[in-house]
């Protein structure tokens, strides 16, 4: 299994902007000093001036609250790896575009609470795959020479939504599902001429984490040799004085014993009982806000650094932050920059 963070900055950041010229345009600027008449004896100002005629923007974006789950397994694509998002930042179409991927290389999606920036990529994610014909051989199949719209509307009282097969899968908990579908709602509950469309339209759901009926379902994920299990862990996010919300987090038990904890936004410890999670834990990725004005809903790199037990530290890669936090050295396994991958079991 293959972690890769997409996301690690703070949920509200904004990224900068750059002022950057083109190859072909250096290139051209180059050349025409080094062969112009026009240039012969030109300042280094004048020369500068040419250049910033071809300047462009750069936007240089920070994204948020999304991670990429590899597993060595055949995927619903076809393919020779299961790829699963935890939780879908701002608009994940830029943070995977930043590892070469869109969301038609996406098996299946986990959301740990409906906050913005944990579903902003859903509806992209629901509307590029159901209209992408190729998006899993089981849905070529079933579609035929049809559009997807005109299949739905013809054949409406056989498949009142595309097979399990032919669309992403969705493990979520069934207390996050409903403001879930609240939330993507307006994009995803109306496509030309089908009268009868919801989130199941879009995605193969997975109810996973303690059902109406008491039992408690978790997901395994096949991985090489062995296995990965997915069970939820409820963890307090925000609490204000008419509502709370919790927020589920995961952890992954590989079948020799290896265990990854994300315990996805939380505030420090909430509730106490997380002790024990984050003790049997081999790698913690842990959230971390680094503002000198602490929301009081996350865990503050100061809460971590004063109040954390040192074993427990020392298993924790850090993320979400407005800066890089600081720490002794050592303290921490390290701090997670968008990009970064690391496989298990370590």
């Amino acid at each position: 299994m293959k972690i890769t963070a997409l996301g690690a900055n703070s949920a509200f950041a904004t990224g900068t902007y750059g002022d950057v010229i083109t190859l072909e345009d250096a290139c051209e600027v180059a050349l025409r000093v080094a062969n112009s008449p026009e240039f012969k004896g030109a300042s280094a100002s004048e020369v500068m001036d040419e250049i910033k005629k071809r300047k462009q923007r750069r936007y240089r974006p920070l994204w948020q609250s999304t991670f990429l789950i590899e597993f060595d397994a055949p995927s619903k694509r076809g393919k020779d790896c299961y790829r699963l998002l935890i939780d879908a930042g701002g608009d994940v179409r830029h943070a995977m575009k930043g590892v070469g991927l869109t969301a038609n290389d996406i098996d299946g999606v986990y959301i740990s609470h409906p906050h913005s920036d944990h579903i902003g990529g859903m509806e992209y994610i629901g509307l590029t795959t159901i209209f992408n014909p190729f998006y899993t051989v089981a849905k070529k199949k079933w579609l035929g020479d049809q559009f997807i719209v005109d299949k739905l509307f013809l054949e409406q009282k056989c498949w009142p939504h595309p097979p399990d097969n032919a669309k992403p899968d969705l493990f979520i908990h069934r207390k996050v599902l409903e403001p879930l579908q609240r939330a993507i709602a307006p994009g995803l509950d109306t496509m030309q001429g089908v009268p009868y469309v919801s989130i199941k339209t879009y995605f193969d759901i997975h109810l996973v984490g303690k059902q109406e009926d008491g039992e408690v379902k978790t997901h395994l994920f096949p991985d090489g040799e062995g296995h990965w299990e997915l069970t939820p862990l409820f963890a307090m996010h925000v609490i204000s004085s008419s509502e709370e919300m919790a927020s589920y987090g995961v952890s992954l038990q590989h079948s020799d014993e290896y265990n990854v904890l994300m315990p996805t936004d939380t505030q420090h410890m909430m509730p106490p009982q997380l002790a024990a999670h984050y003790k049997k834990a081999n790698r913690i990725y842990m959230d971390c806000e680094t503002s000198p004005f602490p929301s009081g809903v996350h865990p503050h790199i100061s809460d971590l650094i004063n109040n954390m037990d040192p074993d427990i530290q020392k298993k924790c890669l850090l993320y979400h932050y407005d800066e890089l936090p600081e720490y002794p050295e050592g303290m921490f396994y390290g701090i997670l920059k968008n990009g970064d991958s690391h496989s298990y079991p370590a």
